[in-house]
């Protein structure tokens, strides 16, 4: 069961997402929609408020001016992070191509940066300067680059550079809690 209006969800539980969770995270039936741009205004400190009490199993799903769909699984919940990374190896970044294909980056076991959530942006793996997934307190204004926590490539659709981060302009944005 989905709970709460459905944007972007149905594009990726039609690629099963589903499988790639934990093993405990793929028993839940029930799906809580935390956070939506749409019905929830444009706000990180609203995203955040409505996330903090859900401490299990979240999927962040954005889809960008050029109709990429990606995003992030969290086995920790979406939380600010006071200046220190959180979550496991049980998270992951993911994207769908063009051809309806997901692509999963699981963690690599290089560092322990899975996410750094900061009241000026949200973010997803780390090192070497980059973040796998970032986003600012905007809710517009992104990018994604390479980086060693999940080894990935650029999740978003080419666009600008600023040096090793490809730049991308977010215009959906959904969190759900599983379970």
């Amino acid at each position: 069961m989905v709970a709460g209006r459905e944007e972007l969800t149905p594009l990726t539980r039609n690629f099963q997402l589903r499988p790639h969770f934990p093993a405990l995270a793929r028993l839940p039936r029930s799906w809580s929609l935390l956070y939506s741009l749409d019905q929830h205004g444009i706000s990180l400190k609203t995203l955040y408020a409505r996330c903090q009490s859900h401490t299990r199993g979240t999927l962040v799903i954005m889809r960008d001016s050029g109709d990429a769909v990606f995003g992030a699984w969290m086995g920790e919940g979406i939380h600010q992070s006071k200046g220190s990374y959180y979550g496991s190896g049980e998270s992951f970044l993911w994207r769908l191509t063009s051809e309806k294909r997901l692509h999963i980056y699981k963690w690599t076991g290089k560092n322990d940066y899975v996410a750094l959530c900061e009241t000026e942006y949200l973010s997803f793996g780390g090192g070497e300067g980059r973040y796998g997934l970032y986003l600012d307190d905007t809710l517009i204004d992104g990018s994604s680059a390479w980086c060693p926590t999940f080894g990935n490539e650029p999740l978003c659709s080419t666009g600008p550079r600023q040096g090793e981060n490809v730049r991308f302009e977010c215009v959906g944005l959904e969190v759900w809690g599983v379970g």
